[in-house]
């Protein structure tokens, strides 16, 4: 038991519910890599290769969680070179569902966007802790400039990344208190650049589409299918007819149809076998297939629960950088997961989300755990709680020293005197 109190710092909620994603992460990737596990010659090589970046999050969370967290504003030095492989990353990248997002270094394929989110919330959290050396418009259009760089270069290979990324921004300056009015210009504008765009890929003729980028066709098809689902939902007789277009979201029903209130129980999904990323954009699905209703909903609850213990520690910090920086690292993970549950159950078009710390993945999985190490290191050290093991004998040691003080002070005086 001491070694556990002296290894998990930090607040232990958040250490459960690491553990319990872990957990189901572990189960429902194990499952749903069936079709992964039948085209190699070792069955067990997709669970070993997730459960090796569980460990190694496991690691880098031990590390991050005993470092103070006024050393995290370091990451903001990731943002200069994310950006730049962002630039390089379309010319030179690797190839993956028509879409250049990854990067390939001595073999080591990582998504550079996962690094600019990472350092977009640091520095978001720095620039807003500075008040007292900037002004509110400057540090305004710090960020703006800095995370609309940042969106921008995301935008081309993964819009929703772009969007939800910004929109986690968005929510930091908007708790940060900066000026309402600069805010509502940003989201107004915003609004009106978004409907443009709606309107563009509704609307753009196929003769005109088909000489765009092949990035734009993919955005085009997917919103048509979600808002005039009907059309792509062509029946026989009463039964739906599974075409290339609707594919993925109708087995991702199917899925949830099976599940009902307990499920099939792990490793009886029969839609694990049907859906291409059912291992990481509709692992939610399988897990209401598998789990039923009740995985489902514990699922969303231990997220909720994640965000609500988040905003208690923030609560608790007294100084503005970890504050904020706690806020924003739950708040892009919470979104995601939100995001990712909502293309299961059709709630919004598909955007390819990864669910935090579930989903199988390699950059995802081990730059979640730099989240959750940073949440749990601002919860030691910002808001000092977790810390509560320290052995009572050592504050009687530190007031025996302060009373000492404060004798030779007054012997100091009674000689000038």
């Amino acid at each position: 038991m001491d070694l556990a109190n002296k290894l998990f710092r930090g607040d232990r909620v958040i250490w459960i519910i690491f553990m319990f994603l872990c957990l189901i992460s572990v189960i429902e990737v194990f499952s749903a890599t069936s079709t992964i596990a039948y085209k190699n010659a070792n069955f067990w090589a997709p669970i070993v290769r997730h459960t090796t970046f569980l460990l190694g999050g496991f690691v880098l969370i031990l590390l991050l969680h005993n470092i103070p967290c006024r050393f995290f504003p370091a990451f903001i030095l990731l943002l200069p070179i994310s950006i730049l492989m962002l630039l390089i990353t379309p010319f030179i990248g690797v190839s993956a569902n028509d879409a250049h997002r990854w990067l390939e270094i001595f073999g080591i394929q990582f998504q550079p966007s996962e690094f600019a989110k990472l350092a977009s919330i640091v520095f978001i959290a720095f620039m807003l802790s500075k008040r007292n050396r900037f002004t509110e418009n400057q540090i305004f259009k710090t960020i703006l400039i800095g995370i609309g760089i940042t969106c921008l270069l995301i935008l081309p290979e993964n819009f929703s990344t772009a969007i939800m990324l910004f929109a986690v921004c968005f929510l930091m300056m908007f708790i940060g208190q900066l000026p309402f009015k600069s805010l509502m210009k940003l989201a107004g504008a915003l609004i009106i650049a978004g409907v443009v765009f709606l309107c563009m890929l509704l609307f753009t003729p196929e003769s005109v589409s088909k000489y765009l980028p092949d990035r734009f066709n993919t955005w085009q098809g997917r919103i048509e299918r979600f808002v005039n689902p009907d059309e792509n939902e062509e029946t026989t007789d009463g039964v739906l007819k599974v075409t290339d277009d609707n594919y993925q979201v109708v087995h991702a029903k199917i899925a949830i149809a099976r599940g009902g209130l307990i499920g099939q129980m792990p490793g009886h999904g029969q839609q694990r076998d049907f859906l291409p990323q059912a291992y990481s954009d509709f692992i939610y699905a399988i897990i209401i297939e598998e789990l039923g209703f009740i995985g489902g909903m514990v699922v969303l609850l231990l997220y909720v629960i994640l965000l609500v213990r988040v905003g208690m520690i923030a609560r608790k910090c007294d100084k503005l950088f970890p504050k904020f920086l706690v806020l924003g690292c739950g708040l892009l993970l919470v979104i995601q997961a939100l995001a990712n549950m909502a293309v299961a159950v059709d709630l919004i078009p598909v955007t390819g989300q990864p669910m935090p710390l579930v989903s199988r993945g390699g950059t995802s999985t081990m730059i979640s755990c730099v989240y959750f190490g940073i949440i749990l290191s601002v919860s030691r050290f910002g808001a000092g709680i977790g810390n509560e093991d320290i052995p009572l004998e050592e504050e009687p040691v530190a007031e025996e020293a302060a009373e000492e003080t404060d004798n030779t002070e007054e012997l100091e005086v009674e000689v000038k005197a």
